[in-house]
């Protein structure tokens, strides 16, 4: 990583410099989705203003990543539940071959 790196970005129409100790092509490859989203919330709602578009980009945005941080919390349960299910299986096991 170097954070030195300045990367300059497009979205919307406006040029950004960004100084981010992410890589370069990372960063191109995260405002590429940006541009994307702003693209999509100006198409559903064309009155709004460029404020009121990046509102509404932020919201989606927000909910992407409340929905995936619920799905992978949602897994991570699942996961325990089975470890422990398959722990109680070989204690069981181990209990049947030692009686």
């Amino acid at each position: 990583m170097n954070q030195n790196a300045v990367v300059t970005v497009e979205i919307a129409g406006q040029r950004y410099p960004i100084r981010s100790g992410l890589e370069p092509a990372y960063v191109i490859e995260l405002a590429a989705y940006v541009e994307r989203k702003m693209r999509v919330a100006t198409e559903s709602a064309p009155a709004s203003d460029m404020m009121g578009l990046a509102v509404l980009v932020a919201l989606n945005l927000a909910d992407e990543c409340f929905r995936a941080r619920q799905q992978t919390s949602s897994a991570h349960g699942e996961l325990n539940e089975r470890a422990l299910r398959l722990e109680q299986l070989v204690d069981d096991a181990i209990t049947q071959v030692a009686g």
